[in-house]
């Protein structure tokens, strides 16, 4: 019998992924500790399509794979196997014959065909077919359930429930069974499987409006009738702890939910306007904080650079960018590798995201004097090696930080800038001396996230010329390479991106840079010296990541776009 080529020899044949791609999905492999098959790995990283995969698979075996647009299933096949076996394994029953069923399945799992075959007492026959669509397939032909959101809105447009904020609290007492409780819990549970990172109630003159942002994008989605909105507003407040007889002031709750098995802790803001109260529900889950380097979207050159950079023993190392760029997590990605028995590390944080084992954090409570400075003091006593200040806002957060920098420790913190080079003078305008910035700030890293292209439906196309022009291209910059985009489709809500990925701009100072920190030099000086030492930026990396397939030139200037023109 002949030996089978592992999937990364048949891709790297077929000249669909790279050897260092491999390589970066491998090492994640072993580091991860999940149970991710490598075909599994080079898709979350977007580096190849799951049809594409699934093509190697079959060769691989000696499998067909099919596509479920073109083949349709008998309706004895159907019959004979439940909907909820079909959904629970994710399969979709083609063709029965006698004691036999051919099946369509997204993973060769010998287990799960076992297990099938156990259960529906037949010789299982399977074929492959994309996850997506062997999901749609199954709504499709079982008959498609409506959502239990969309249930709950009928249920409140033809019945009478609770409409003001005395009701709603009264529904406190009747637990997960009362209804205005199970949509609130329903709207949260959808915006988790659609991946939002925000959920967004918002009064409107006529009506009540519920968006996702997803990837980073707001997105409208069915919404409850406007007659609701007290008493939805009224349950989200008494969930989070807010006081519900105050209406003129901004106030601030959290809500700690398990949702789908994951324990969520959504946090909420709440603010007066014209049509009545806007809340905001930011949703944060700890199993997103588990995020490799490899994960964040480094070139392998940066990736480098970058570890380099944290396992030096002392100095600051910045990272800058507008809220919702991924500040956090890029540092948290940090500590995570950095985390070992032998290293004391303590945070200081407002507020505290997510929670990792080993790793000492304060959350800061201004209301009891608690801030950044004095939990900075406090920490300098406990002999920590590396230090997290969530974010330097002032003069003496900078200076305290800086100074423990200067002696000795490794500290990591955040900084509102729009590119690397302007956090130097940030840093001076907020009152730091220029030499003390000089000395201890090591690196500084900008960064952006763009949504990546969804492999489901990832096509070549020509991209107009006034595209290319708009990022600083001609079209024989290009002449040769294949530039892709998103169709839309099912999977990604015919947006044709999935998912997000940063883009970056590394700065590492060296003795010229420090130089003109000390002298107090323009940021358009640091810049241009930077880029002499090879700093790329935020846009040159998008732009390299366009033409690796990951994501698009309209992306990219939509996320980038404003940092080149300010430039």
């Amino acid at each position: 019998m002949p030996t089978r080529k592992p999937i990364g020899q048949l891709l790297l044949e077929k000249g669909l992924v790279e050897k260092e791609q491999i390589q970066r999905a491998l090492e994640y492999q072993q580091r991860s500790g999940e149970k991710l098959r490598l075909g599994e790995i080079l898709v979350k990283f977007g580096y190849v399509s799951q049809e594409d995969v699934l093509k190697c698979v079959g060769e691989q075996f000696d499998v067909p794979v099919i596509d479920l647009d073109k083949v349709r299933p008998e309706i004895e096949a159907v019959d004979a196997v439940p909907r909820n076996t079909a959904k629970m394994h994710n399969i979709l029953p083609l063709k029965v014959s006698a004691n036999s069923l051919v099946v369509a399945i997204d993973d060769l799992d010998l287990c799960a065909i076992d297990n099938l075959k156990f259960i529906l007492g037949m010789d299982i026959k399977p074929v492959l077919a994309t996850e997506e669509a062997i999901t749609d397939a199954i709504e499709r032909y079982y008959g498609g359930e409506e959502s239990t959101v969309d249930n709950m809105l009928r249920e409140f447009t033809e019945g009478e429930f609770a409409v003001d904020e005395a009701e709603a609290a009264e529904e406190e007492g009747e637990g997960e069974e009362a209804p205005l409780v199970r949509l609130v819990t329903l709207i949260v549970s959808d915006a988790v499987q659609a991946r939002a990172s925000d959920i967004h109630v918002e009064p409107m003159t006529n009506r009540l409006r519920i968006r996702y942002r997803i990837d980073g994008v707001c997105q409208e989605v069915e919404s409850p009738p406007k007659r609701l909105q007290n008493s939805i507003i009224a349950r989200l407040k008494l969930m989070a702890g807010m006081d519900l007889a105050e209406k003129r002031r901004p106030q601030d709750g959290r809500i700690p939910m398990r949702v789908n098995g994951r324990q969520l802790d959504l946090r909420v803001s709440d603010i007066p306007t014209t049509d009545g109260e806007s809340i905001v529900m930011r949703i944060l889950d700890k199993e997103s904080a588990r995020v490799s380097l490899v994960e964040l979207g480094f070139h392998p050159s940066d990736l480098d650079h970058f570890h380099r950079i944290i396992r030096r023993p002392n100095g600051i190392f910045l990272v800058t960018g507008p809220t919702g760029s991924g500040k956090t997590t890029t540092l948290y990605a940090a500590l995570n590798e950095l985390n070992r028995p032998d290293r004391k590390i303590i945070t200081a944080e407002d507020p505290i995201e997510y929670t990792f084992a080993g790793i000492n954090q304060s959350q800061v409570m201004t209301e009891i004097h608690r801030t950044f400075p004095v939990i900075l003091r406090a920490m300098l006593r406990q002999a920590p090696e590396i230090i997290l200040v969530g974010e330097i806002r002032d003069e003496e957060t900078a200076e305290i930080a800086i100074r423990a920098a200067l002696t000795g420790h490794l500290v990591f913190s955040t900084l509102h800038t729009n590119d690397a080079p302007s956090a130097i003078p940030r840093l001076i305008d907020m009152g730091v001396k220029p030499y003390m910035v000089a000395s201890s700030v090591q690196a500084i890293m900008a960064q952006r996230l763009v949504r990546t292209i969804c492999t489901n439906c990832r096509t070549s196309y020509e991209v107009p010329e006034r595209q290319l022009r708009a990022v600083g291209l001609a079209p024989e910059d290009v002449e040769g390479i294949t530039l892709y985009h998103g169709k839309g489709c099912n999977r990604c809500h015919g947006t044709g991106y999935h998912g997000r990925i940063g883009i970056f701009e590394l700065m590492e100072m060296n003795p010229e840079l420090r130089n003109l920190t000390f002298a107090k030099a323009p940021t358009g000086e640091i810049r241009e010296k930077a880029r002499a030492y090879g700093m790329l930026t935020l846009m040159e990396d998008g732009l390299r990541k366009v033409i690796q397939g990951t994501t698009t030139i309209e992306e990219v200037l939509r996320v980038a776009g404003g940092v080149a023109e300010a430039e």
